[in-house]
C-alpha cells in the first residue's frame, strides 16, 4: 500500500513538471528577427515623380523643378532630406549646369530599399534603373513600354553621362525648363526599352515641350528626383 501511494506521489510531481515546462514555452519571448517590409519613407534617397507639374516642359526652372520633388517627397513621409531634380541647363553659347553636379554623391535608394547607385559614377555606368527598381515616391511602379499608358520618357537635358550639352542650334531642355510649347528636351527611359536606346537618362529628344506632345510620344513630364543628403 505505502508503495502504491509512493508511486501515485511520484506520477503527480512528474505531471506538474510538465505542465509548468510546457506554460513557460508558452510565456516565451515572441519572435524579434527583423521585418523583410519596406523601407521606411524617411530612408529613400532616390524616386520618379508619380506625376510632372502639369505645364510640359516648362517646370518654373530648376527652381520649380526642385520644389515639386521636394513636395511629393514630403507628401510621401520622405521630407527630411533636401531633394532635387535630375535635370541640366544650357544657357547661350556656353555649356551649363550638369545634371549629375546636382544631386549629391550617393548612395541612393527607391521605395522598396533597394540600391539604385552607390555614387556618382556607379549612377552613370552601372545604374540599376529598370522597370522593376524605378518607383515613384509612394513605392508604386511607373507605367513603361507596354503598359496601359506609356510614361517612360523622363525629363533630364543631359548627355549620357550626366553632364550639359555644349552649345548647338538645338534646344535640350525646353528653354531651361521655362517653354511649354516651342522648343525640345531630352529624355530618358527608365525602363530601358525602345527607340532602340536603352539610355535611363539620354535615350532622345522630345517632339517638342507642350504637355500633349510629351505624352504623345511616351511622356508625362516627369523627372528623376535624387537626395543630396
Amino acid at each position: 500500500m505505502m508503495l502504491k501511494t509512493l508511486y501515485q506521489k511520484n506520477f503527480v510531481a512528474l505531471l506538474a513538471l510538465a505542465t509548468l515546462t510546457l506554460v513557460a514555452c508558452d510565456q516565451q519571448a515572441p519572435n524579434t528577427e527583423p521585418s523583410t517590409g519596406p523601407m521606411p519613407a524617411q530612408d529613400m534617397s532616390f524616386f520618379i515623380t508619380s506625376e510632372g507639374p502639369g505645364n510640359g516642359g516648362d517646370l518654373g526652372g530648376l527652381e520649380g523643378a526642385d520644389s515639386h520633388c521636394q513636395d511629393l517627397a514630403e507628401a510621401a513621409g520622405a521630407g527630411g532630406k533636401n531633394w532635387v531634380a535630375y535635370l541640366g541647363t544650357e544657357p547661350e553659347e556656353a555649356r551649363g549646369i550638369d545634371a549629375r553636379s546636382r544631386i549629391g554623391n550617393g548612395p541612393w535608394h527607391n521605395a522598396a530599399g533597394e540600391m539604385i547607385a552607390k555614387n556618382i559614377d556607379d549612377l552613370h555606368l552601372n545604374a540599376n534603373i529598370v522597370r522593376d527598381t524605378a518607383l515613384d515616391e509612394n513605392g508604386n511602379r511607373v507605367l513603361g513600354r507596354g503598359d496601359s499608358t506609356n510614361r517612360h520618357d523622363i525629363l533630364t537635358g543631359a548627355m549620357e553621362d550626366g553632364t550639359a550639352f555644349f552649345p548647338d542650334a538645338e534646344d535640350h531642355t525646353c528653354n531651361n525648363w521655362t517653354s511649354s510649347g516651342e522648343g525640345s528636351a531630352m529624355v530618358g527611359h527608365f525602363d530601358r526599352q525602345g527607340g532602340g536606346n536603352t539610355s535611363w537618362n539620354a535615350a532622345h529628344q522630345s517632339r517638342s515641350c507642350s504637355q500633349a506632345d510629351l505624352r504623345a510620344t511616351g511622356g508625362d513630364g516627369l523627372l528623376y528626383c535624387f537626395a543630396t543628403d
